[in-house]
């Protein structure tokens, strides 16, 4: 099968979860169920919790599927060694962290800091659950997509490319009672926009990284969660929205510019 073919079969695989799951989710919130964080909640909910983790995992469940189907990968370890590679130099987990850094320090800066902030150690303390609901998505966006919209168009519109996919993927959320989106706390154009910028982010990432590894926008994606739900920095302002996505479209591509520019006269 072609890398077109794979990227529509990937596509396919993940919205039929995706939105089949989201469905169910929509239905039983019309009954009064509810999706919650907390642990008690959570086992009082299993009934949503279950499928709304699927619906997550949807992007890594249909990477997973549709690799496996194309005798892209021999097993799942195969495809969790690819996934979880950490073997990267230093400096790329430095660009990550700079980068997220910047994006929430401007935030903060233009819009100001929230009252409902956690204190700092729940950022750790949250980046376990984040890696599952967040995260994994890297293992079907960054693995499969927008890798392969690359070679089609380039930097700038596979990343736009992939951002319309993620936005379609995440509209459910504002239809599923018990999520931050269905309880108003994020407005859907602030949302999308955030959405465009970091798929900017996650697509330089992979570039530069050499090896190609998804893990460190596994990674990127998993401590933006965390960060956004522990220190509260919603997308709740446009002057705090354009400004910090503006940055990141425009650190992204510069960076991966740079990348070639180099990489062009080693060769």
């Amino acid at each position: 099968m072609t890398d077109k073919k794979i990227i529509v079969h990937f596509t396919m695989v993940t919205f039929f979860i995706a939105y089949l799951m989201s469905g169910a989710l929509i239905a039983l919130g019309q009954l009064g169920f509810s999706v919650h964080s907390s642990v008690q909640e959570s086992l009082q909910n299993l009934g949503m919790n279950i499928p709304f983790t699927i619906y997550i995992l949807s992007p890594a469940i249909a990477s997973y599927i549709v690799l496996k189907k194309n005798n892209k990968i021999a097993d799942l370890k195969e495809w969790l060694k690819t996934v979880f590679y950490v073997k990267n130099n230093i400096s790329l987990y430095l660009f990550v962290v700079a980068g997220l850094a910047l994006y929430f320090l401007i935030h903060l800066a233009v819009s100001g800091p929230n009252e409902m902030a956690l204190p700092f150690y729940m950022f750790f303390l949250s980046l376990p659950g984040n890696l599952i609901i967040g995260g994994l998505e890297e293992a079907g966006w960054t693995y499969i997509l927008q890798p392969g919209l690359y070679k089609k168009y380039g930097f700038v519109l596979s990343s736009v490319s992939a951002g319309i996919i993620w936005i379609l993927w995440h509209i459910p959320l504002f239809f599923i009672p018990g999520t931050v989106h269905y309880e108003g706390l994020i407005d859907f154009w602030m949302f999308a926009v955030q959405l465009i910028a970091f798929r900017f982010f996650y697509g330089a990432i992979y570039k530069i990284s050499g090896k190609g590894t998804v893990f460190m926008c596994v990674l990127s994606h998993t401590m933006f969660n965390a960060a956004s739900s522990t220190f509260s920095i919603l997308p709740m302002t446009w002057a705090g929205t354009i400004t910090a996505n503006a940055v990141l479209v425009l650190v992204s591509i510069v960076t991966v510019a740079i990348y070639d520019k180099k990489n062009r006269r080693i060769v």
